[in-house]
């Protein structure tokens, strides 16, 4: 076997075996879990009730603030407060969330004078919530109604669970990448954070739709300042500290999301430079703390950086055999790419079929959901070979300050 042959097995096989992987670990959470709970907007009655911090990062968003807090006012939970924490924004933010707070009393707003970042306003939060449980959700993202009870539930099942991810929802599908991504999160996203539940440890919660434990954060540090992704970061220090993170499906929250190839580009460009920060950030403790149950989540991230790499080589090796006459081996090679496609096709059904419990519809995004996987990966790649080397050379000890989104309505 020559090197082509072996480039030619990382090109194919990652995708092909994760896809796989993901498919196996979406049914087994559904059998273990998910498919014989009740409905997500039934939820059970819970033992107790204890009281809940949502916290809420904002910069420079007047535009989508009133929407927000004004779902929070309708949350069918007992005991809840919400802490604003304005990160030194630009426009009229501090004067929108000052309005809201006069006719919403459970809401507390709290004023940086400078951006700081969005780990810098969260550990702001933190320190003025009140109480044990934080849920944290961004500027203009609307939870659902019963997203606190199926939180608090799933704590209350598990005493070392330091953290929860929820079930980010897309909102706007106006556009061909908006319903393109209606796909990712279902038979990507919500398929590999089921897997990674299963199968003992996440790489990150979703920033937009997580939960904490106070005690979890502080034993883990709170959040990075230097942080490019807070969420990437502040999961593998939970982890590393000895707690555990899970996936709560039945905790929802709608988003907006890029509907610009260069927002998309931005966006996913940051989560890849964070994501090699943090993985290079955590490697020696995982080795030094012998954290086995973490290594294979790593070392998948490990695989996905040299499948990028192996696959800018062959695409490099195709263009040169065609430039020079001299016929060259394919990525996929024979019936490997109808293959992949069959696959594909195999997840986002079941993805939909998973997602038919949180939204009706959804399997009308079928046809957009089959093909997303093409641009998941080829966007993987791309953004994975510009953000390692951005991530090694990044100084330390720089702040992670925000990034204003292309979230549709700008």
């Amino acid at each position: 076997m020559n090197a082509l042959d072996l480039l030619q097995g990382l090109c194919f096989g990652y995708p092909f075996v994760m896809t796989l992987y993901w498919i196996a670990g979406g049914l087994l959470n559904h059998a273990l879990r998910e498919g014989v709970e009740p409905p997500h907007d039934r939820p059970p009655a819970l033992p107790s009730y204890p009281p809940v911090s949502i916290l809420i990062p904002c910069f420079n968003e007047e535009d989508g603030a009133g929407e927000t807090f004004s779902v929070l006012d309708h949350i069918d939970y007992p005991d809840y407060e919400v802490v604003a924490i304005n990160d030194g924004s630009r426009d009229r933010t501090a004067e929108v969330l000052e309005r809201i707070g006069q006719r919403m009393p459970r809401l507390r707003v709290v004023h940086l004078a400078t951006n700081q970042g969005k780990s810098t306003a969260l550990n702001v939060g933190a320190l003025a919530a009140r109480n044990e449980i934080l849920v944290c959700i961004d500027g203009d993202a609307l939870l659902d109604p019963n997203a606190l009870t199926w939180l608090v539930r799933r704590f209350q099942s598990d005493a070392r669970l330091g953290a929860l991810t929820g079930n980010p929802r897309i909102r706007n599908r106006g556009t061909l990448l908006g319903r393109l991504q209606v796909g990712e999160f279902s038979s990507i996203v919500g398929l590999i954070k089921r897997s990674q539940t299963v199968f003992g440890a996440l790489f990150t919660v979703s920033g937009v739709i997580c939960a904490f434990r106070k005690r979890a954060l502080q034993e883990a540090g709170w959040w990075s300042p230097a942080a490019l992704t807070d969420d990437v970061d502040v999961s593998w220090r939970i982890q590393l500290a000895g707690w555990s993170i899970a996936y709560e499906p039945k905790a929802l929250c709608w988003i907006l999301m890029p509907e610009t190839l260069r927002g998309l580009w931005r966006q996913r460009l940051r989560w890849a430079e964070g994501g090699a920060q943090a993985m290079l950030g955590v490697a020696r403790q995982l080795f030094a703390r012998r954290a086995w149950r973490l290594m294979p989540t790593w070392l998948n991230y490990v695989v996905s950086i040299a499948w990028s790499y192996a696959m800018l080589v062959q695409v490099a090796v195709v263009i040169a055999g065609a430039l020079l006459g001299v016929p060259v081996m394919t990525a996929f090679p024979g019936n490997g790419a109808l293959l992949l496609a069959l696959v594909y096709f195999l997840m986002a059904a079941i993805a939909a079929w998973l997602d038919r419990r949180y939204e009706r519809g959804s399997a009308q995004s079928l046809f957009w959901m089959v093909w997303y996987p093409l641009g998941f990966w080829t966007i993987q790649m791309a953004t994975a070979i510009v953000g390692l080397p951005r991530a090694i050379r990044r100084p330390l000890g720089a702040r992670g300050t925000w990034v204003s989104p292309d979230r549709g309505f700008r």
